[in-house]
């Protein structure tokens, strides 16, 4: 098996999370930031309802057409951006860990390009024919092809993470490329909603949508949540991770493996939403400093908030029309990634 080490000097033990420290009241706080704004977008939009609407419609007890608007309309809205925020956010956060690079995120080293390609080819030519079922997994296929041809080529008896990430970016800009060929040959009604999804948006979720994605979301948090003690101790270097018996190969593949279901489970239901993967990361670190184990959790938490604060912003800040939520991410994503590469010279 080809080696998979990082070549690059062992963070000093000040930057190694610490167990010991309490981090519950900043999880705490995240999360009650991010119910608070699930509560404000259920309040927002253009037919008004109450608050006693919003939690009678939670109880059951609500009918009529506050109740349509509010469990129908903006709430499978809310959860799918929660959702594909977590996916996205919990995806960065791991290949950030893995390759201990700060620019790593899922969009731009192109693994979501590659799940682009994969679910623009499904919109042409097999929408008719397999289910949107599968939808997520034909997203995967496209995220493990394009994460296998990056690793296969900046894979030089070890892997920098400088080339690792040129080469990523290289390889987004060719699965753009590639995703607006295949558009070309495409059909007029798969290029309207292509260019939609293209650029990320949860309008006109339901509550299916929901129930498709979150078992593709939730399931690979589980191992990735168990695995938290082991990444930290391969942020001491890999010689002291293989000293201590981990087998560092497998769990840096099956790291990148719940990345790529992570951020294509995301991806084939919300399309190309950016930069959630590369803020989130680092947002919940300036709150969480403990454990991988528990920045998981916080940053799928950031991360659904992020994706959820944008698109309440897209659908109620301009009138009739529902500006999609990436276009508000990339907004704040691209002068923070200005500012990591500035900081990285």
């Amino acid at each position: 098996m080809a080696d998979l080490s990082i070549s690059q000097t062992p963070p000093a033990p000040s930057q190694i999370a610490n167990p010991a420290r309490s981090n519950g009241p900043a999880v705490a706080i995240i999360a009650i930031i991010t119910l608070f704004a699930a509560l404000l977008a259920c309040l927002i939009g253009p037919e008004s309802v109450t608050i006693g609407d919003v939690f009678n419609t939670l109880m059951g007890a609500q009918s009529g057409p506050a109740g349509f608007i509010i469990h129908d309309l903006r709430l499978p809205r809310i959860t799918m951006a929660l959702l594909v925020g977590a996916g996205l956010a919990v995806s960065g956060l791991i290949l950030q860990s893995l390759v201990r690079n700060p620019l790593a995120s899922p969009d731009i080293i192109g693994i979501t390009g590659g799940a682009s390609v994969a679910v623009v080819v499904y919109f042409g030519w097999l929408a008719s024919s397999i289910s949107v079922v599968w939808l997520p997994l034909i997203a995967s296929c496209g995220s493990a092809i394009t994460a296998g041809l990056i690793l296969f080529l900046a894979w030089r008896g070890t892997i920098e993470p400088a080339r690792l990430i040129l080469i990523g970016i290289g390889i987004s800009a060719t699965a753009g490329a590639l995703t607006t060929l295949l558009m070309v040959f495409s059909s007029d009604m798969t290029n309207l909603s292509a260019y939609i999804w293209l650029t990320g948006s949860v309008y006109g979720a339901n509550w299916d949508d929901v129930w498709q994605i979150t078992p593709w979301v939730i399931v690979p948090l589980i191992p990735l949540v168990m695995m938290g003690r082991t990444l930290n101790t391969l942020l001491l270097g890999q010689d002291v991770a293989i000293s201590l018996g981990i087998p560092v190969h497998m769990v840096r593949l099956l790291c990148l493996g719940g990345c790529v279901i992570l951020a294509s489970a995301a991806v084939a239901h919300a399309g190309g939403i950016g930069f959630v993967g590369l803020l989130a990361p680092h947002m919940t670190r300036r709150f969480v400093k403990g454990s991988i184990s528990l920045q998981i959790p916080a940053t799928a938490l950031m991360g659904g908030l992020l994706v959820l604060v944008a698109d309440t912003v897209g659908r109620s800040l301009f009138g009739a029309l529902d500006l999609p939520a990436g276009i508000f991410v990339s907004a704040i994503g691209t002068p923070f990634f200005i500012y990591l590469l500035y900081r990285q010279k």
